[in-house]
Formats: structure tokens, sequence, C-alpha cells
């Protein structure tokens, strides 16, 4: 019998809004104990305000936050369980790294003795022991950060909220604090929140995602499952690189073809059927496409632009007027060049389609 899932966090209905700007729209979902649970999706969608209503910076409009199975919606911050890391660093440039990562617990007054010995174990943790008497100006963004996890990290927290964290550090040290940070978990096995705007971010660390758009979440499901079965365009458009194509349709007269700027192809079987005539977006991701290579083609489009990633080129296509990517291995792609037609297959099985008046997703037949 499989265990049943504690709930760690659960906000139901939550509104904010600032003067006539609504920062949250009936936000709901639910963490589990354990998870690591990203908030994905671009600038202004909600996610800090999210964080700060969870942490008690911010008291909603309406609905209701609960953490452990407590109601906390207008409890005060202290006792919550919960730590916030910033995507400012905050960190107090006057005082040591050791002075930095002991402050919370000093503030909540915890005997020194104990306040050394988990200084002591969140160094260590963090690979900053060497760093204890430094202040934050003389450490790289990479250690700043580590401290300003630290600092949450030596509460102990129920739950820890991460702020685009790792917005402020280049690329090698992104790669590497989310290698961090995921260790961390392991280790803990904690509870995490973590929002951010990237999607690499969302797909590589979070176990389970939730896609946000105007302070409301569209969908929430792990990477495999926004891929394979986005609920809308906009979860289409915002998961996968290079992004699905979409391609404006019409079902056939027979009710079983789509009729698209290149000819008609097969429709996918949809649950209730599709109405002659009705206007839809197709969807392909580029990884879907491949090659006719002696089987016959779908349409033979031409060659726009290539664009080499190492071991796989986007080919940039054209047909018809219509724009498609397809991603090739490198050994398939060697040779190509502007203005080649390359003949390629749609297979049905990997199309998606979605309505044309609200971009819902229609549900196959299984």
């Amino acid at each position: 019998m499989a265990a049943t899932k504690i709930t760690a966090l659960a906000l139901n209905g939550v509104s904010k809004s600032y003067g006539k700007v609504r920062a949250l729209a009936g936000l709901s979902f639910e963490v589990a104990e354990g998870r690591f649970f990203a908030l994905f999706g671009p600038s202004s969608v909600g996610k800090t305000t999210t964080l700060r209503a969870i942490a008690g910076l911010v008291q909603p409009d309406a609905g209701s936050i609960r953490i452990g199975g407590a109601d906390v919606t207008h409890a005060p911050i202290k006792g919550r369980g919960v730590s916030m890391v910033f995507q400012s660093f905050a960190l107090y440039p006057h005082l040591t790294v050791a002075n930095n990562l002991a402050y919370p617990l000093v503030e909540e007054g915890v005997d020194k003795s104990e306040i050394a010995k988990r200084v002591k174990e969140t160094a260590d943790m963090l690979r900053l022991s060497h760093r204890l008497e430094r202040k934050p100006s003389t450490l790289s963004g990479g250690e700043q950060q580590r401290v300003a996890l630290g600092r949450s990290l030596i509460r102990r927290p129920k739950i820890l909220l991460l702020d685009e964290p790792l917005t402020n550090l280049d690329a090698k040290l992104r790669h590497e604090m989310r290698a961090e940070l995921k260790r961390l978990h392991r280790q803990f096995g904690m509870t995490i929140v973590y929002a951010t705007p990237d999607e690499l971010e969302a797909l590589s660390m979070g176990e389970e995602i939730a896609v946000m758009r105007d302070g409301r979440v569209v969908q929430i499901g792990t990477p495999d499952e926004l891929f394979d079965h986005p609920s809308d365009l906009y979860v289409a458009a915002k998961i996968g690189s290079p992004h699905m194509n979409t391609i404006q349709v019409k079902v056939g007269s027979d009710g079983n073809s789509l009729e698209t700027p290149f000819g008609s192809v097969p429709a996918p079987r949809i649950i209730g059927g599709l109405s002659a005539g009705e206007a839809l977006v197709l969807g392909v991701r580029p990884s879907d496409l491949r090659l006719a290579q002696g089987a016959a083609a779908s349409l033979a489009p031409s060659v726009q632009q290539l664009e080499p990633l190492g071991d796989v080129t986007v080919v940039s296509l054209t047909a018809s007027g219509q724009q498609l990517r397809i991603v090739l291995p490198e050994a398939q792609a060697i040779g190509m060049k502007t203005g080649d037609a390359v003949p390629i297959v749609i297979d049905p099985t990997k199309l998606h389609l979605f309505r044309g008046r609200d971009g819902l997703a229609l549900s196959r037949q299984s």
C-alpha cells in the first residue's frame, strides 16, 4: 500500500491586489512534504508575491494559506517555520560570514554553544569553512549566494522559499548552484518552493512545476507531464527548447483531416471528435519532426537558418510561408545549407491540437 503524502503547504483561492494591479487571482496549489516545487513563469505573474504571502511578509486580500495543516493566513511571520532567500543576497556587509550565518539564531535567542555548532555544520555543508572570517564584499557571487542560503538553512525551516536566487550569477555559477541546491535537497529532504522565470532551472530542478500566468496557476505537473501534455498554448510555448511549432489550421470537411498551409495531414483522434471547418492550432515539437529518409515526405520545406549546438543542430525551415523548427543530430545536419529542400515526416501520433478561440488543449483518445 502506497504511503499517503503529507501536505506541507496549501494555498486555496489566494488573491492580492496593490491598488488596481492584481498580483494574485485566486491562486491555489499544494506542495507535498519534501518536494522540490518550482513556481515558473515570466516576470509579473505573481511568483514573488506568492512567496512573500507564504512567508507572512504579505497579507492576502482573500483565500487561505496552510502550513503543515495549520492555517497561517494571518499568523505572524515568526513561528511559521518558513525561511526565504531573496534575489538580492541581502547580507549584512559589516558582519563576517560566521556572524551573517549566526544572525538569525542570535535574534531567536539560541544558546551560544548551539549557535557555534550550527554555524560550523552549515559552513561545512556549504563549503564555506575557509571563509568564515571574511566579509561579504570579499566573496565571489557564488559564495555570497551560499552564505544567503546558509543563513536560511541554519534555522532548520520546515519550508525553504527561494526567490530567483541564481539570477545575479553568471552561467557557470548558475550551473554549479543548481547542482548544489539539488544536493542540499537530497541531503535534507526539506520542502523547497523555488520561484524562477528560467525554463532550464524549472525543468532541471523542479520535481513538480506550477506554471503561472496573471496571478494564478495554469497547470501543475512533472517536467515530463508539462512537456508531453500541455494544458494550453501558453504552457506549450513555455515548456521545451526550442519551443513547440504552432500552425493555424482548419478541420477538413471529412472531420478526420487538418487543412494546413502546406497541405492536408491526418488529424489525431480527439475525444468528442472534431467539427468540419473548426479553427484549431496544430502543435508539434521540433524534436518530434524527422527527416523522410526513404519514407513518404509530409512536406519539403527549405532551410532558412542553421543553429549548430554541438551534438545537435536546430534547423529553421520555411514552407508555404510557415516557419518550422526541427532538431537534428549533428551528423544529419552536416552539409545542409540555406535554401536546401528538406523532406520531413510529420507523425500524427506526435501532434498536439488546441482550440483556436482560447488555446485550450484537446484531449486525445487513448
